[in-house]
């Protein structure tokens, strides 16, 4: 049985540009995972985060690239985010005002949580400070 992921902007970068801090660390993960049966679910709020960055970083390319990779992957699930999805993370973020996650963190929560994934790839600590565990 594949042990199954929530796949995070973050991760996604760093894994991706290599002058990153956390580069290393990440691609040793990413190694490690790759010796095992693993899914990984990300949602359509994460990619548009990442190929916007390196976009906006004028890597075009690269974004593209990245985001070819991620909708043709056959083991990562790219959730499009629906109405009912949208408005119970929109009541997350509202509901966390004392907490600085966007909007995007919220709708990855609600994910994870209607998934039942335990487990982030992320150097996000709203992630743990959620209540979820976070790689590397």
């Amino acid at each position: 049985m594949k042990k199954t992921y929530f796949l995070d902007t973050s991760y996604i970068l760093s894994l991706e540009i290599k002058n990153d801090s956390a580069h290393q660390q990440v691609l040793q993960n990413w190694a490690d995972l790759a010796m095992f049966s693993t899914f990984l679910v990300t949602t359509t709020y994460v990619f548009d985060e990442v190929v916007t960055f390196l976009n906006s970083r004028n890597l075009h390319y690269k974004a593209v690239e990245v985001g070819n990779r991620l909708l043709e992957s056959k083991d990562i699930e790219l959730l499009e985010i629906e109405r009912t999805l949208f408005n119970q993370g929109w009541q997350y973020f509202q509901k966390h005002k004392d907490k600085s996650y966007s909007l995007t963190d919220c709708l990855s929560f609600i994910v994870m949580q209607e998934r039942e994934i335990v487990t982030a790839l992320t150097l996000d600590n709203h992630f743990r400070q959620a209540g979820f565990q976070i790689l590397p």
